[in-house]
């Protein structure tokens, strides 16, 4: 065997243990909640929680007021909830718009805190965390400011959290709301439903581990003093504090019926500069974390670690690999007797992922039709090597930050009328 076949053959591997992985999870995704389907919604207590809403905001004028309205509209106790609306550093109407919906509703409800470049305008969790210090409830709960969430959503996250007292969490569902903006939406709306909130499902049925996903949740006050805060150095916040939470020994429920809506990217380059900051959090919260890979206080969370490490190394690695060894080899460059092998294996790949994937979205309403089996397909084809483009960007900018000792900047992302 040489060389090349050698690497090639490691790369085979690679891609197909992660496959067979998210294969796994999908499976046992899909029958946690086929076995939670018929069971009740969780009820509140007579007497419940105040909850705390914090709603971080940069330059959201196009979205902010819609959202505020859905937050207040929750059939939660009215007199049980605040939203605190943390307009951080806009440069644009939020803060007009904000202060004609504190006189229209003449509430306490809604506080809005106006940060400036000195106090504000240093990411989400910076602004989270100015939010809590001024936050009165004993749960706090936190949406983005494109979220428009179902009037049920805060009263099951809060009923779910209630129902056992080792939870320090309880995350929702969150949907596209303009999946049929463009075809990359269409393409986010598959992903959503199937490699994130099905992933979930898969997780915590067999590792009981879930991850914040940075909107649609409630957590204990308690909780966050424990692990003091967001980390403001931390792009990716809500998977940051979500391993710290494990570490110290509570865990995260999920409640899938618990729904919001949130507006996704209809462009490219909007989309790209998203998922780098995704990929430059999460790659900061492993490298943060890596050393409890043997620890035993690290246990909780060695899966996710083992997950993101393989994801953002191994499997880009592998991909980049495979990708360039069969352009090359159709190029008549090289030759690898194991490019037969490895094509033949590339077709199972693509079917297993289509099966797989429109199994997943069979759980949603309206999702299950031809033009979205035959969207799956492309997706493979397309979408999964833009992730891969973005993957490797998002790397290298994170080895170039720490090289030079730059802060992560926060990118902002567009919103849409």
């Amino acid at each position: 065997m040489s060389i090349l076949d050698f690497f090639l053959f490691i790369a085979i591997i690679a891609i197909w243990g992660t496959l067979v992985v998210n294969l796994i999870l999908t499976i046992a995704g899909y029958t946690w909640y086929l076995r939670h389907v018929p069971k009740p919604d969780p009820k509140l207590p007579e007497e419940v929680p105040f909850v705390s809403i914090l709603v971080p905001a940069h330059n959201e004028e196009i979205v902010i007021v819609k959202t505020v309205l859905a937050l207040l509209s929750f059939d939660y106790p009215q007199d049980k909830y605040e939203v605190i609306v943390i307009n951080d550093n806009s440069s644009d109407h939020s803060a007009q718009k904000l202060a004609r919906l504190q006189q229209e509703f003449t509430t306490q409800r809604l506080k809005v805190i106006n940060t400036d470049k000195k106090t504000g305008g240093k990411g989400k969790s910076n602004a989270l965390n100015i939010g809590f210090k001024q936050a009165k409830g004993s749960i706090i709960s936190v949406y983005d400011a494109d979220n428009t969430p179902e009037k049920a959503a805060l009263r099951l996250l809060v009923a779910e959290l209630l129902r056992n007292d080792r939870l320090a969490a309880v995350i929702g569902k969150f949907r596209t709301r303009n999946k049929n903006a463009s075809l990359l939406t269409r393409f986010i709306n598959i992903e959503t439903l199937s490699f994130q909130w099905m992933a979930q499902a898969g997780r915590r049925q067999l590792f009981h581990l879930c991850t914040i996903p940075g909107t649609n949740y409630v957590i204990r006050r308690s909780a966050v003093e424990k692990v003091g805060g967001w980390d403001t150095k931390a792009l990716a916040e809500d998977t940051e504090i979500s391993f710290r939470l494990y570490e110290m020994g509570y865990q995260i429920g999920f409640q899938p019926r618990a729904v919001t809506w949130e507006q996704e990217p209809q462009t490219l380059d909007v989309w790209f500069h998203q998922r780098t900051r995704w990929v430059k959090g999460n790659i900061y919260v492993v490298v943060k974390n890596a050393h409890l890979l043997f620890q035993k206080r690290g246990r909780p969370i060695r899966f996710d670690l083992v997950y993101f490490l393989s994801i953002y190394f191994l499997l880009m690695t592998s991909l980049i690999l495979s990708d360039s060894v069969f352009v090359l080899s159709v190029a008549g460059i090289v030759h690898s007797d194991l490019q037969g092998f490895s094509n033949t294996l590339w077709l199972f790949a693509v079917l297993m992922f289509v099966v797989s994937t429109f199994v997943t979205i069979t759980t949603e309403r309206g999702e299950m039709t031809l033009s979205n089996l035959l969207l799956i397909i492309f997706m493979y084809l397309v979408y999964s090597q833009m992730w891969l483009a973005v993957a490797l960007y998002g790397m290298v900018g994170y080895i170039r930050e720490q090289v030079f000792h730059k802060q992560a900047k926060w990118y902002k992302t567009k919103r849409y009328r």
